[in-house]
């Protein structure tokens, strides 16, 4: 239990600041096309382009940002065979906090007292999980659930491409919604997957399984590039917790046999939908005051 927390917590800090040093990489890209007259980095329905998407990735600060989350996502595997899912991804959820604060210094977000108001609640949220947590299950032999994490989770990228075309400029918050969802099915996957304990390359390779780490992995870095493009990397951050949180809570308790203590499964309700109240509430109030024009003033300044 000790492990996978200290894991946790490391992926918490990792993800937080990886996703301030993507915004900054992002913002900078994007205000660097706008100077030069560049009008191929957005579509015509005002979402990002492959291009600017692909030019927001190789500045270095986005570099940095990467290099945290390969560090984020050692933890959140290590977390997600070692403790229950609800708490191992709720702790990890918690790096918005880290992301809310950062955020103020680096990209000069303000925030309001609702905002701090919304992070306590996810803060005390997370301490009512930590106490209320009990023994993870174990992964599943079922081949179905295997097959199943990696359908769906081609299904939920699929679908995510589809919204960000359709919805364009107003993708910010579903963006980062649908990369928590693949995130979530990829601490699911980490948990399942065959070939681990003990490691063979030959088991690991023709679990389906496998291939939803990569699906996942991939499908969610690209969302929340997108998310961080389009809006407030709060309220995308924020998003992405609540995609990440409420789906491998749920397949963790209803299939993977994670528990709570005895006689606390309501303590751990409360803090899993508390958590979950208060990254909403941390989204809503970050895309309400996300100003695209602040932005990219504070773009061009840096």
């Amino acid at each position: 239990m000790l492990i996978g927390l200290i894991a946790a917590l490391v992926a918490c800090v990792g993800y937080g600041v990886a996703s301030v040093m993507q915004a900054y990489g992002a913002r900078k890209s994007a205000a660097a096309a706008e100077l030069r007259g560049d009008d191929r980095h957005v579509t015509a329905s005002g979402g990002p382009t492959m291009r600017s998407t692909f030019a927001a990735v190789l500045t270095v600060s986005f570099i940095v940002g990467t290099l945290l989350d390969v560090v984020g996502f050692a933890g959140s595997a290590v977390s997600a065979r070692l403790i229950p899912l609800f708490l191992s991804q709720t702790v990890i959820s918690a790096n918005l906090v880290i992301t809310a604060v950062l955020g103020t210094v680096v990209l000069g977000i303000q925030l309001h007292r609702r905002d701090w108001f919304a992070i306590s609640a996810v803060i005390l949220s997370l301490l009512l999980l930590g106490v209320s947590a009990g023994d993870a299950g174990g992964g599943s032999s079922n081949a179905a659930v295997h097959w199943g994490v990696l359908a769906g989770s081609a299904a939920v990228l699929l679908i995510g491409v589809g919204l960000i075309r359709w919805l364009g400029s107003r993708a910010a918050v579903v963006s980062g919604l649908i990369s928590g969802v693949l995130f979530g099915g990829l601490a699911i996957a980490v948990r399942v997957v065959d070939g681990v304990d003990p490691f063979d390359v030959a088991v690991l390779l023709r679990d389906p399984a496998a291939w939803a780490i990569a699906v996942t992995g991939l499908g969610g870095f690209y969302l929340h590039t997108v998310a961080l493009q389009l809006g407030s990397v709060n309220g995308a951050t924020a998003a992405l917790v609540v995609g990440e949180t409420v789906v491998p809570g749920i397949v963790g308790v209803m299939i993977l046999g994670d528990a709570s203590r005895p006689g606390l499964e309501w303590l751990a309700v409360v803090g899993f939908v508390g958590a979950i109240a208060g990254a909403v509430a941390v989204a809503v109030f970050g895309a309400a005051s996300h100003d695209p024009e602040d932005k990219a003033s504070v773009e061009v300044s840096v």
